[in-house]
């Protein structure tokens, strides 16, 4: 079943751990990392129960941003969530923590984003939980997160053209270069940087107005297919 059963463990005596706490709430996640000594944030999937009775089922559905507080150890909590799109929407970052992009003191998160979302005029009744979306966006969204405030997002950054974008809204199963498909983050001073096989492009971090890109001497040949 896709719940996310979040356990505090003692380790205080090595031969002999313990659970003192545990969270079971909808959805899962992929990977945590520490926010600071007794919060955690969790990126994974979003669930929907399959509403089947004679199995105890769930579908996943979009990209879950989860913030835990373990300051009571026997009694773990969710304090905020972030979902991002439908079922397909999907993350390097679920994979791969170089994927992640994390500053607490400028309370900042940045993550790929593969966007699926589903056109709900499309179905006559509800939405079945077993739903794709369609393909609608690729890039980057970037969040901030505090304890007071929780997740907020601050906007969006893609290495696609007008054209790619265009194109995505118009063609239902239009997938544009994978090239353009932005893998890390990183921010200097206060200008933000992501980076795909084609690009670098840099956008303030405040307002994420784009500063410039650069185009990389991508060629196909130096990445050889392996089978």
């Amino acid at each position: 079943k896709k719940t996310d059963p979040l356990f505090v463990i003692d380790l205080s005596n090595p031969e002999n751990p313990k659970v003192l706490g545990e969270l079971k709430i909808p959805g899962y996640s992929d990977y945590l990392h520490p926010y600071d000594e007794n919060h955690i944030i969790g990126i994974g999937k979003e669930a929907a129960d399959a509403g089947d009775e004679n199995r105890d089922f769930a579908w996943y559905q979009g990209i879950k941003l989860s913030l835990f507080d373990v300051s009571d150890v026997n009694n773990p909590k969710e304090i905020s969530k972030f979902n991002i799109g439908d079922r397909g929407t999907d993350s390097e970052a679920l994979y791969e923590h170089k994927a992640f992009l994390f500053d607490k003191e400028k309370e900042l998160i940045v993550i790929p984003i593969s966007l699926h979302e589903i056109d709900e005029s499309k179905y006559s009744g509800d939405v079945p939980a077993n739903a794709y979306g369609e393909f609608v966006f690729e890039g980057a969204y970037v969040l901030s997160l505090n304890l007071e405030d929780g997740f907020k997002l601050k906007g969006r950054v893609t290495h696609l053209s007008n054209e790619e974008l265009a194109k995505l809204s118009e063609q239902r199963y239009y997938y544009p270069d994978y090239q353009s498909k932005i893998r890390r983050s990183l921010y200097m001073n206060n200008v933000l940087y992501t980076v795909s096989s084609k690009f670098v492009k840099a956008n303030d971090l405040n307002d994420l107005q784009e500063i410039k890109t650069i185009e990389l001497p991508f060629k196909q040949e130096d990445y050889p297919i392996v089978y």
